[in-house]
């Protein structure tokens, strides 16, 4: 604990200026408890079955930053049930098992403000994943939240303790994504908004600062949208000509299988994208990606504005994130960049202030037109190697005879639509899956620009099967082989696979007996089926899971309980886990690899996705458990 005030005061908190108090509730059928830690003051209060003790509490900080883990939807109520003199059970039921929003419990709520913010990112994730991600213990407590009686003592304990860590890991979540908190805290300050503004979503906020109009309107202009004059399409007007076509205003329909300067694409409601699959080749490649796409769009053409009061503090917000970007001040720009691409998005919810669907569809409409439009005028002078969203990557044969007409054309473009283009060469290889999975590297400056979810940099945050992420890389960018990558690789965490059992099952099962059984279907014909037997029913939710060379132990399984043709369905794989598996839930940062881990198993599961790529196995071949001894005997530990 002293150590987690140390980092957090030293790195961060003079950041924020004011306090927080990182707080979490758990409410069982005759008891609850809060741990509250405050960073400032370095302190915890630890509150068990005492109203007045939380009430005093809450007056004494409840001009305080409070700050929890899906606290929006959860904790933030609990607190204001128990200052009304509520069951916190009743509230807790009302929001867990009944699934409605804790605000429509009780309007006294509203007598108990509270400047609530909530660390857990958009789009949601567990923090028992994240704690998984970043090594640390993801252990569920052993005391049921059903229980129908008082709790011990004993258990009070180890619930106190159990809550505890999750605030820490609270802290620490909100630490290593501190860039989000800073760009709610710089918008709220920058427009003088209301405390209460802290614990809205970045959605929410942009509606508020936009002063948003839309909400509850009914618009009967959906598919009334243009196309815009300064398009100018020829050879492919027949797919701008498709959304206009009445017949095809229905988002379920898309025009599939189209192809465009020889490469197969696919345009849709949301969205155009074409790209050579699993694509390997060497050459000079030019990656032209429009600056901040969508928002120019918005700004150049006014879509949108209809439902904003304010549509200056739009610009402003646009405006500094291109400013910033042309400047390369990241730090200044991130809040910007934050803000701009959580706009747009919103004008096809229902539920947002800035609801305008017929504007959404302007945006990504004419979005890939014009892209459309410039992969028309460049044909002529390149290779296109893929077309998505917002840019395109194209081939050049030669440097000298063709940039400069591509730069001439793409000058055009600019001019005609009000768009900016940003420019990357690279001389090397490109390696493409497809339009959403590729690498590109330099080979003269080692540059590289990746996508998707084998090649992307990880975080502490997003750290699933890292190893394999990094033998990939590794290959594209110096030709490392997954074998050298791998088994050089020390750190059991890198080769982790993060599963969680979601709210649909029942449970996790380990290493059951798996047989097959021969019986007679309804119409007498033979078949083999599965049968699941014995295994060790879990109380985790979440594992982290490992390749075992043990080929006694067994996989991890779901358990759905449901029964199908009056016999319990079959417990399901994990997906992406190994056949053969061992299971870590204690902390495992800095813990070495055991001779138990089988490595082959991530080589071959990086082979498989260079396959994804067009990417041959080069040689090689199983490792015997001598040869890994041989090859990295350092790393032949054993955990226990």
């Amino acid at each position: 604990m002293a150590g987690l005030f140390s980092l957090i005061h030293r790195k961060f908190l003079q950041k924020v200026g004011d306090t927080m108090i990182f707080y979490d509730f758990e409410v069982f059928a005759y008891d609850w408890l809060v741990v509250l830690i405050d960073l400032n003051a370095k302190q915890e209060t630890v509150i068990i079955n005492d109203p007045d003790k939380l009430k005093g509490f809450y007056e004494s900080h409840k001009e305080t930053i409070w700050a929890g883990y899906n606290s929006r939807h959860y904790d933030q109520f609990i607190l204001k049930g128990i200052l009304c003199g509520f069951n916190p059970k009743k509230v807790n039921d009302w929001i867990i098992l009944d699934d409605k929003p804790g605000y429509r419990f009780s309007s006294l709520f509203r007598n108990f403000p509270l400047i609530n913010y909530d660390v857990m990112p958009n789009p949601p994730i567990s923090l028992k994943a994240l704690e998984a991600f970043m090594g640390h213990s993801i252990k569920e407590t052993t005391v049921p939240f059903d229980i129908d009686r008082p709790l011990t003592e004993a258990e009070l304990a180890e619930t106190v303790k159990y809550c505890r860590h999750d605030v820490e890991e609270t802290v620490e979540v909100w630490v290593r994504n501190i860039a989000e908190f800073n760009t709610t805290m710089f918008f709220v300050n920058h427009f003088h908004l209301g405390s209460n503004s802290i614990g809205k979503t970045k959605a929410q906020l942009a509606a508020e600062i936009l002063g948003g109009n839309g909400k509850g309107k009914s618009f009967d202009d959906e598919f009334d949208f243009p196309i815009l004059d300064c398009l100018r399409l020829k050879k492919y007007r027949f797919v701008a000509d498709w959304y206009k076509n009445p017949v095809n205003h229905d988002y379920g329909k898309a025009q599939e299988n189209i192809t465009v300067a020889g490469v197969p694409h696919t345009f849709a409601w949301g969205g155009g994208h074409g790209a050579i699959p699993k694509y390997h080749a060497h050459g000079i490649f030019l990656v032209i990606d429009v600056t901040a796409y969508y928002p120019s769009l918005q700004k150049q053409f006014k879509i949108g504005y209809r439902v904003m009061d304010h549509p200056e503090n739009f610009e402003f917000i646009h405006d500094s994130n291109i400013e910033f970007k042309r400047k390369g001040d990241k730090k200044a720009r991130q809040p910007f960049k934050i803000m701009d691409n959580a706009i747009s998005g919103q004008m096809k919810q229902p539920q947002s202030a800035l609801y305008d669907p017929m504007s959404n569809n302007t945006i990504c409409i004419n979005g890939q037109l014009l892209l459309l439009d410039l992969v028309e005028h460049l044909e002529p002078y390149c290779k296109l190697v893929q077309n998505n969203t917002d840019g395109i990557i194209v081939q050049l044969a030669d440097y000298d005879r063709d940039f400069e007409k591509i730069d001439d054309v793409v000058w055009e473009w600019e001019q005609r639509t009000g768009m900016k283009m940003d420019f990357d060469t690279f001389m090397g290889d490109i390696y493409q899956k497809d339009v959403n999975n590729y690498f590109l590297v330099d080979r003269e400056t080692g540059a590289v620009k990746a996508k998707g979810a084998y090649v992307k940099k990880l975080s502490d945050l997003d750290y699933d099967l890292p190893i394999v992420n990094r033998a990939i890389s590794e290959y594209f960018s110096h030709k490392t082989t997954p074998e050298e990558t791998i088994m050089g690789c020390g750190d059991l965490r890198d080769f982790q696979k993060v599963v969680k059992v979601s709210s649909k099952y029942e449970c996790a099962l380990y290493s059951p007996v798996i047989t097959m059984e021969k019986i007679r279907d309804e119409k007498g014909r033979s078949k083999n089926v599965k049968r699941f037997s014995g295994g060790e029913v879990q109380t985790d939710k979440t594992f982290r899971v490992f390749a075992s060379t043990d080929r006694s132990k067994g996989g991890l399984f779901k358990v759905s309980g449901k029964v199908v043709k009056g016999r319990k369905k079959n417990p399901e794989k994990f997906g992406n886990t190994p056949e053969h598996c061992f299971i870590i839930n204690d902390d495992v940062t800095n813990l070495p690899v055991p001779d138990e881990l089988d490595r082959q198993y991530y080589i071959d599961l990086a082979w498989k996705r260079l396959k994804d790529y067009g990417v041959d196995r080069e040689g090689g071949g199983d490792l015997s458990h001598a040869t890994i001894q041989r090859i990295c005997p350092d790393k032949r530990q054993t955990v226990s």
